[in-house]
């Protein structure tokens, strides 16, 4: 075809070459040059707007699109060019179908951020779009095909809910005081985001180097356990793929279908001097695992590495705080036992002192007197410390009970 025998439909980039050099006779729209009016205007308004656009036309629905809307087709282009609508996107049907049957009516809709399922790029996948569908009017004015704009909000919108799964993560672990507590939130954390963690498990190293599972949530631990497939001189986040292989045919997370592959992250918390163990999480199988995938997932696993950092540095507290209290029990009991000693000598000396000084048979002369009675003096004072010591070890075992008294304090 010459574009002289169709000058409207000249420009419109990759898309208007494509659709200049197809054999429209084949389809059910019929060659180019008997295209209505309206199908001309619509398909020209189409090929020069740089938003994604999307015509369907005739009873058929066939679909004619411009560049902007080619990376949504995927792999499905260039054979999408032309092809009914309905069987190009039939995994999306399901919820868009009546909406689009209701367009046909003459009826328009918008939808926002719609959650669908594409088989565009090999596997069936997650993605949202926000779009609208209006009829469009042929020259009798009835509904002659769909003008369908259309953007991707899939990776804003996975964003958003995987950051919200972190960030109350995060807010969960954050004051954790042990690992069990931990892997107990954590799996707690997976059962609520099972779209992007259809299953999680936690594993420790032993000081064998032997790593033993402790808590998995989203799959059966005794069927899947990675232990024979870690590869423990990795340092970094690896995969492991053919899952149903390995552990035969299972489902997790929110989508009934098969998980194939795991992402194996490594917890090496900051200021340990080896690794605690391994973080295990299965990839959906509805997205593939790309680089925003990967960060998502590296972000988890530095959530984890945070919190076990703070429960070895609260452990380490403690420990201490429970090694001052020993020092602290031992010298109260030394003390007390070193009381108990001193009290008996004491009674010993005060006993004839006091015999001494209050002798009125043998009377003391002056000098005498005021030597014993400076001895004794000091004999009450020495024994007054020791109550006190005694006291105070009372104090610290419990076995004191005070007594209150109102007091006029001025």
């Amino acid at each position: 075809m010459m574009i002289s025998e169709a000058g409207w439909l000249t420009g419109g980039g990759e898309m208007g070459e494509l659709i200049r050099s197809m054999d429209w006779s084949q389809t059910a729209l019929g060659p180019i040059e008997a295209w209505p009016q309206s199908l001309r205007t619509t398909v020209s308004l189409c090929l020069s707007s740089t938003f994604p656009i999307l015509i369907a036309w005739g009873p058929e629905d066939i679909q004619i699109y411009n560049d902007a809307y080619r990376p949504i087709c995927g792999v499905k282009h260039p054979q999408s060019m032309g092809q009914p609508f309905k069987i190009c996107w039939e995994t999306a049907l399901p919820v868009v179908g009546a909406k689009w049957d209701r367009a046909h009516e003459g009826f328009g809709a918008y939808i926002k951020d719609q959650q669908m399922f594409l088989d565009r790029s090999g596997y069936l996948e997650e993605a949202f779009m926000t779009f609208s569908f209006s009829p469009i009017r042929d020259e009798s004015g009835n509904v002659g095909g769909i003008f369908h704009p259309i953007t991707e909000t899939t990776d804003a919108t996975l964003s958003a809910r995987r950051t919200q799964v972190l960030r109350d993560l995060t807010l969960e672990i954050a004051n954790v005081k042990s690992v069990q507590e931990l892997v107990m939130l954590a799996a707690n954390r997976q059962s609520k985001s099972a779209s992007d963690l259809p299953f999680l498990q936690i594993y420790e190293l032993e000081a064998s180097q032997n790593p033993r599972l402790i808590r998995s949530s989203g799959v059966d631990d005794q069927r899947v356990d990675f232990v024979p497939f870690f590869d423990l001189e990795k340092a970094g986040a690896y995969e492991i793929s053919g899952l149903q292989e390995k552990f035969g045919a299972f489902k997790a997370g929110t989508f009934d279908l098969p998980i194939e592959t795991a992402i194996v992250l490594p917890l090496n918390p900051a200021g340990s001097m080896g690794t605690f163990g391994y973080l295990v999480g299965g990839v959906s199988p509805v997205r593939a695992l790309d680089q925003e995938y990967r960060s998502f997932y590296a972000l988890l696993q530095a959530a984890i590495e945070s919190a076990i950092s703070k429960i070895r540095a609260y452990e380490e507290e403690q420990r201490r705080a429970e090694a001052l209290a020993a020092i602290d029990r031992a010298k109260t009991a030394f003390f007390s036992n070193v009381s108990h000693e001193f009290r008996t000598p004491l009674t010993l000396i005060l006993g004839p002192l006091e015999d001494s000084l209050n002798d009125e048979i043998n009377p003391l002369n002056p000098a005498q007197y005021q030597r014993q009675l400076v001895t004794h003096r000091n004999a009450l004072r020495l024994l007054k410390l020791v109550n006190s010591l005694l006291d105070f070890s009372r104090i610290e075992a419990g076995r004191m009970q005070a007594n209150f008294e109102r007091t006029n304090l001025s």
